[in-house]
């Protein structure tokens, strides 16, 4: 009955509030501005100065005169000045702690001990006390306790007013018992409007096992997680994004999402603005975060050193992978960041974000065809460019496979272009961009790039002495999330209800995210001396039926019940399975234990030029199956396969 009432007062309360004239809810209270909290701890302490001149003086006003005045703004300077040293004002109330707590008695006992000096210098000036010391020992204590009250009191306010749909928690689990596991608990329990309810932890160790931390118990994994969650009645688990790269927790959350359990990822407690609040950061685990990879790490400091104050090109720049370079370049501060594109609107798009997240960066859009050599030719006689990152590419295989000459014209006759011109006006560095279906190919797009390989590393070769252009070439597999992977195609299917389709059960695939593909890109943008075909270390070969079933579980769905996964057969040119190199190839280490050179000489300049310039002029006359014939004389390891060109290859 009691509760029944408060809550009816509570709700009579608001109510009273919201139809005064200045129509006041407490739903609409954001963050307290600093400037306020301030404000109200200077109350504070006028309310404490005045509070204890009435308790030692009987309970009486008299205190109040002429000579009170100038000992109560000294009192209030002071202390104003120990909140701003010590900044008790910063934070969010709502998310107060112990540090706080900590902050606010330090910021008391330092105010206290300011006046106990200046106390004593006062009678050794005037020969009088400015305060008691009586005076100075409850201003202290009450200057401490008002303080602290006062964001107890907020934190009580938004507890009981501003909790929206409290039925609505989502019970939850947080994985380890590690300090920011628990920070992220205790940010998640302080946030309101709640979003998630935090039981408990689950953690391997069994020395824990039946404390608590914060009230909340600690269960040890001695079972499977999801038994554990569901008999807490919690719903979902989750995860630092730190600790998605431990295989026995991905072995956890795996198991979670087989039996309907949701998983979310969260950030470290010091990576997140507080101001933003902990619930926006919480989100739904990714496809992405399952690839049992550990963190690249990257040499900052040699990429500044070859970014920094240099203009730098990079082609196909509004691509998935092209966007991903511009990015991660706009961060090393380039002189001119020119990039190349022909597709106008991911462009325009990319420029309206890119001049939003680096406006003091020099940023210059270029419609542009890497086929079109006289108009790449103005453009390199006009902002004579010191690296360029080629990214420009026609790559997906189906397609390339129906349009041959389309894919020579691009990824081999723009890249002979882009090559040329790089030697002509004395570029540092050309980092093109490969791929792992250059090694051995089975199809058009995948030989048209091994034949861009060969001509940029025999150009190299050829210009060694005459030219100081280091021509790089880096390769790896597929990207997660770029266009025309499996990633956006699975996710569509699934939000239209299935069936998701393989192109075969056993089609295994290497897989890295676009960061890391364009991290390790970067990287090897500093070490390559020129000639050098970098490869990286994909990690793992991923199944590509186990993706689809990770993806259906990520969304909600069980596999062949709710979602169904049917192979619809290879597509012409593809592979069972993709490679990083052929049987001949030899690799080299570097210092970067993801990166490895191949050790593969063109010298031939002459033989691979003309044999270029004879496939390029069958594209240019649309004879496909001629157009291969040529590829495939210079580039014998080329088969066909599931492809109308196989008859070429008996």
């Amino acid at each position: 009955m009691l509760k029944d009432r408060l809550v009816k007062i509570k709700e009579t309360i608001k109510l009273f509030l919201r139809y005064t004239p200045f129509n006041f809810s407490f739903e609409n209270i954001g963050y307290i501005p600093r400037w306020l909290v301030f404000w109200f701890d200077l109350q504070i302490t006028a309310f404490v100065l005045i509070l204890v001149g009435v308790i030692i003086n009987n309970y009486s006003l008299s205190f109040l005169n002429k000579q009170f005045i100038p000992a109560f703004i000294v009192a209030l300077s002071v202390t104003a000045i120990c909140f701003i040293i010590l900044k008790t004002y910063v934070g969010l109330i709502r998310h107060s702690s112990y540090i706080d707590a900590v902050k606010l008695f330090f910021a008391s006992f330092c105010s206290a001990i300011s006046l106990f000096l200046i106390n004593f210098i006062s009678f050794k000036v005037k020969g009088n006390f400015l305060y008691e010391h009586l005076y100075l020992i409850l201003f202290f204590l009450g200057l401490f306790v008002g303080l602290f009250l006062f964001r107890g009191l907020v934190k009580l306010v938004y507890t009981q007013y501003l909790s929206k749909n409290p039925s609505g928690y989502e019970k939850v689990f947080v994985l380890g018992t590690s300090q920011n596991s628990i920070s992220i608990a205790v940010a998640i329990e302080n946030e309101f409007p709640k979003r998630f309810k935090v039981i408990g932890f689950l953690d391997r160790d069994e020395k824990i096992a039946n404390k608590r931390i914060f009230g909340m118990p600690i269960f040890v994994l001695k079972r499977k997680a999801h038994v554990l969650i569901r008999a807490n009645n919690a719903t979902g688990l989750i995860v630092l994004e730190n600790d998605l790269k431990n295989e026995e927790n991905i072995r956890h959350i795996e198991d979670c999402l087989e039996h309907n359990l949701k998983i979310y990822r969260a950030p470290s407690i010091s990576e997140f603005d507080l101001n933003e609040g902990i619930n926006k950061r919480i989100q739904n685990i990714q496809i992405e975060d399952l690839l049992e990879r550990k963190p690249i790490e990257i040499n900052n400091n040699k990429i500044l050193g070859l970014i920094e104050g240099k203009i730098i090109f990079v082609t196909g720049g509004a691509g998935s992978i092209g966007s991903e370079i511009v990015n991660q370049l706009g961060k090393y501060n380039p002189k001119k960041l020119v990039v190349i594109d022909q597709a106008e609107t991911p462009l325009h798009n990319l420029t309206l974000k890119f001049e939003n997240k680096f406006p003091e960066l020099d940023f210059i859009p270029i419609i542009c065809d890497v086929r079109n050599k006289e108009r790449l030719d103005y453009l390199f006689k006009t902002f004579r460019p010191d690296i360029i990152y080629h990214c420009a590419a026609y790559k997906h295989v189906p397609m390339m496979e129906k349009n041959p000459s389309e894919s020579v014209l691009v990824n081999i006759l723009g890249t002979k272009i882009l090559a040329d011109l790089s030697a002509k006006y004395d570029v540092e560095r050309f980092i093109m961009i490969s791929t792992d279906k250059a090694v051995n190919p089975s199809n058009v797009m995948g030989a048209t790039k091994r034949v861009a390989e060969m001509y940029v590393q025999s150009l190299h070769n050829y210009l060694r002495d005459k030219s100081k252009t280091k021509f790089i070439t880096t390769r790896f597999g597929n990207v997660l999330g770029s266009n025309g992977s499996v990633v956006p195609l699975f996710k569509k299917q699934i939000q239209e209800g299935g069936p998701v389709t393989i192109t075969h059960p056993d089609i295994i695939r290497y897989f890295m995210t676009i960061p890391e593909a364009c991290q390790l890109v970067m990287e090897a943008s500093t070490m390559g001396l020129g000639g050098e075909i970098f490869i990286f270390d994909m990690g793992k070969a991923v199944k590509i039926l186990d993706l689809a079933r990770k993806m259906i579980l990520l969304a909600g769905f069980t596999p062949e019940k709710d979602i169904k996964i049917r192979a619809i057969g290879l597509r012409p040119g593809e592979k069972l399975y993709e490679e990083l190199l052929n049987d001949k190839s030899i690799t080299l280490p570097t210092y970067h234990e993801k990166i490895m050179i191949v050790k593969v000489n063109n010298d031939q300049y002459d033989f691979i030029e003309k044999q270029v310039n004879q496939i390029i002029s069958a594209s240019n006359e649309n004879q496909s199956i001629k157009i291969v014939k040529r590829i495939k004389k210079l580039v014998p390891e080329y088969k066909s396969l599931n492809s109308s060109f196989e008859k070429l290859d008996t």
